[in-house]
């Protein structure tokens, strides 16, 4: 004879929630968690992730479905969509409760996954470790970034780092949903991925689509082509990350000859003189990051001076230092010409 509640009433309460512990408990607690739904209340469970891939799902849908967001902290952490008869309907708040914890309890062990990761592709991408290690396949990397700019304050500092961090995982997730076992970090304003790729075009877009539904915010995702070189496919990714517009995917498609001619060694003795004539500033290197980020600005002043968050007399002040450094005006094209060649992406 079944020990299985017929329906949800106070006396049964106790052995249903020690039923879902149980399912969040396990190795697999999305996909336990929704066939227990389903076989105690004969209708359907469906657990979503943040970035809309079905993670678990039982049953038969009869009718109706409800959708429920699953938020954490205030973030999205993804979806259950359930379909139950009407003497099971009080189960539903309770039901979303576990599968938030099914949610977390995934996340947590693929937190540990994820560092793991890190490790290896930050280790990749400075040198320290061999392309070897990814079982010689081809591979992609993408660079991802938020289009909007964080605040100037430390709360919005940290609040946009988590959120990168975020995002970063919520690629990974992606990734191990399908079996390609991408590694992820966060390098400066990016998060960044690689993967073996198959389906190069597919795989960019649905990274693209993913991040999109699970972070929520307009973002600029450049991708490299298929490649057996990390440093190469990480230029390519952030070549194709600058082509981008305002909300988008670009997949590398050519060399930018520009970039090609600012990684030339024939440019270091331009860089050295330039960066000794700003240095004599004794300015601890604020004017010259200053200045770089003129050179690649396309907007106003004021948006700069925003952008770099300090004021816009202060932006004058040290762009007009830099002039008397470097012995040019900023608005003559041979000056700007030279600047750009050696600070700009160097």
């Amino acid at each position: 004879m079944s020990t299985l509640p017929t329906q949800l009433t106070l006396a049964t309460l106790p052995t249903l929630l020690q039923l879902m512990r149980g399912a969040v408990s396990s190795r697999r607690p999305e996909r336990d968690l929704v066939r227990l739904v389903a076989r105690l209340t004969g209708g359907f469970a469906e657990i979503r992730a943040s970035w809309g891939d079905v993670v678990a799902q039982a049953g038969t849908v009869s009718g109706n479905v409800q959708e429920f967001k699953l938020v954490h902290a205030g973030r999205n952490v993804g979806k259950v969509q359930l379909n139950v008869p009407g003497h099971w309907a009080d189960l539903a708040p309770v039901a979303v409760e576990y599968a938030l914890l099914a949610r977390l309890q995934s996340a947590s062990a693929g937190a540990a996954r994820r560092r793991v990761g890190e490790r290896t592709l930050d280790a990749l991408l400075d040198g320290r470790e061999q392309a070897g290690t990814l079982d010689d396949e081809p591979f992609a990397v993408a660079l991802a970034t938020f289009v909007q700019r964080p605040g100037r304050g430390t709360g919005a500092q940290a609040a946009h780092a988590y959120a990168l961090d975020v995002l970063a995982g919520a690629g990974e997730g992606f990734f191990n949903e399908r079996g390609l076992g991408g590694l992820c970090t966060v390098r400066g304003e990016h998060a960044v991925w690689l993967w073996p790729t198959h389906d190069l075009p597919v795989e960019a877009q649905d990274l693209f689509t993913a991040l999109r539904e699970s972070s929520g915010q307009a973002l600029r995702l450049g991708v490299s082509t298929c490649q057996r070189n990390v440093a190469a496919a990480f230029g390519e990714a952030g070549q194709a990350a600058g082509k981008v517009g305002p909300d988008g995917v670009e997949i590398f498609t050519r060399p930018d000859a520009l970039h090609s001619l600012l990684q030339s060694p024939a440019l270091d003795e331009l860089r050295q003189q330039v960066r000794a004539e700003l240095a004599a500033l004794n300015d601890d290197g604020r004017t010259e990051a200053t200045l770089i980020a003129f050179l690649t600005h396309s907007g106003t002043l004021e948006e700069l001076a925003d952008r770099q968050r300090i004021h816009i007399n202060t932006l004058r002040y040290r762009l007009k230092a830099a002039e008397r450094a470097v012995k040019g005006p900023l608005n003559s094209p041979a000056t700007i010409s030279r600047l750009y060649l050696a600070l700009a992406h160097s």
